[in-house]
């Protein structure tokens, strides 16, 4: 097998978070409902949720894709005229592409408790003039759902023609669904699922236990010039470990050696490019990502359970009044596992949606959605397709 050059510029993972935060020209804001409650309680006040737009709303209001991210990009996935840079998901959105804008308006919200631009730990407390930090409420994915769900709403759409998301975005779309029936026609889950595994839990709790022993984490009261920085890279890279497939580690970097700048004359520092390309991009996180927000988001994604909402998952998507469904998983996805796909659709088809389901065989992983465009963009633009010609 043929080893590629390691290609330390490439997209690093589901969260988006290297993208450079500079999308705040292109930002705009939903104000939520005062005072918002949170799903496990707790409530915000003088909430708001930051997205982006892309194409033009019909007077129907009838073609809005309201688009989920993943764990930690910003609502930039798509360059615009206020933000030429290239989004995180720039080549499925735009004209003549997979989310096509020249008859879709896709709107992407960036998840409340997020760190670029909507209410989160960051955030300053109406009641105390202080930042939330580890006060701030309870998050639960719900809370995501219902702040895009309150986003479309500020636009007078009614009903989304489609509500899309990869990894944390594929799960926002199942309660999304979940807590507003008929509030969406298709739906589209990219590597998501009902219920995070035994597997994604540990994990995950791994991520943030690095974080929470961190000396500088100060029980949530670092500072910027000193955050949790060692935990914050432990953390990045046991998440990158099952972002990418090991199989993609061995033809991408095989044996290669470490580049030089990132080598330090210690007697067990790095000595292959693999560990070159994890070091380098968790120095990137723990610039661009909160702490504090990584910590409350990941949790939230180990307490989802679709099942919550009902008797059992193929009644709660009855329930959903989502006419279509595409579920897109990938089989070299160890974080969420094509069985998890593969129950997914199962459980749509059990409740009467027309589902397809699209099983690809991606060497990157989990994050294939961000790199092999071309095929995620042919099982979506082909999925929306067939929707319009019924």
């Amino acid at each position: 097998m043929a080893i590629r050059s390691p290609e330390l510029s490439r997209p690093a993972d589901s969260s988006g978070s290297d993208t450079p935060t500079t999308e705040s020209d292109a930002r705009r804001y939903a104000a939520l409902s005062d005072p918002f409650p949170m799903y496990r309680g707790g409530m915000l006040r003088g909430a708001r949720i930051a997205y982006e737009t892309w194409g033009e709303l019909s007077p129907q209001r009838d073609n809005a894709v309201l688009l989920f991210t993943g764990l930690s990009p910003p609502a930039h996935a798509r360059s615009s005229a206020a933000n030429p840079a290239p989004g995180w998901w720039e080549g499925i959105i735009g004209p003549g592409l997979a989310l096509d804008t020249n008859d879709l308006y896709v709107i992407c919200v960036n998840s409340l408790g997020s760190a670029f631009g909507s209410t989160s730990p960051l955030s300053v407390d109406p009641a105390t003039g202080a930042p939330y930090r580890i006060t701030f409420p309870d998050l639960a994915v719900e809370d995501i759902a219902r702040g895009g769900y309150e986003t479309l709403k500020s636009l007078g759409i009614e009903r989304a023609h489609t509500v899309v998301g990869p990894s944390l975005g594929g799960m926002v779309v199942l309660a999304f669904a979940a807590l507003f029936p008929g509030a969406a026609r298709n739906l589209i889950s990219i590597s998501g699922t009902a219920a995070a595994t035994p597997f994604a839990i540990a994990l995950r709790s791994i991520q943030r236990e690095a974080i929470l022993r961190d000396p500088d984490f100060k029980a949530g009261h670092y500072t910027t010039e000193r955050p949790p920085e060692t935990g914050m890279r432990i953390a990045r890279k046991l998440g990158m470990m099952t972002y990418r497939s090991a199989a993609e580690w061995v033809e991408r970097f095989g044996r290669t050696p470490a580049t030089p700048d990132m080598r330090d004359a210690g007697p067990f520092g790095p000595e292959f490019a693999v560990q070159s390309y994890l070091e380098l991009h968790a120095r990137r996180f723990v610039r661009a990502f909160d702490p504090n927000c990584y910590l409350y988001l990941s949790r939230a994604m180990d307490r989802f359970d679709l099942a919550d909402h009902g008797e059992s998952i193929e009644r709660v998507l009855k329930r959903s009044g989502v006419e279509r469904a595409l579920i897109i998983g990938v089989e070299s996805d160890m974080l969420f596992s094509i069985a998890e796909q593969a129950a997914l659709a199962q459980a749509f088809n059990a409740a009467g949606t027309d589902t397809h389901y699209a099983p690809l065989d991606c060497i990157e992983g989990h994050d294939s959605f961000l790199i092999d465009i071309k095929r995620f963009g042919r099982e979506i633009s082909g999925f929306l397709a067939l929707g319009a010609t019924r």
